[in-house]
């Protein structure tokens, strides 16, 4: 799925109040937290992710494997805090604005 900029601005500010849902520790990216991840995508659809203990570039590179492994958008990355969209298929709570 490709997001417009409209499209992430919006769902940028949706995602601001929210706290991070799941938390990438020393261990890094394995099963347990993709399956976690693809939970919590099914339940909300917007989410925050933590990493935790990595350099800039690993971060870069586990988020982006973990937004491949469960089908979700990278909607942004500040700092060690990311946010990763999934819409639903049935109903879907977040509507996106067109293009």
């Amino acid at each position: 799925m490709k997001l417009t900029e409209k499209q992430r601005r919006h769902l940028r500010g949706l995602a601001h109040p929210l706290q991070p849902v799941v938390r990438i520790g020393q261990a890094g990216l394995g099963a347990g937290v993709i399956a976690e991840t693809d939970r919590a995508l099914t339940d909300h659809e917007l989410i925050k992710v933590k990493v935790q203990g990595a350099d800039r570039d690993a971060r870069d590179l586990m988020l982006a494997e973990l937004a491949q492994r469960t089908g979700a958008c990278l909607v942004q990355r500040i700092g060690h805090v990311a946010v990763l969209y999934r819409a639903r298929t049935e109903p879907p709570q977040i509507v996106l604005p067109a293009n």
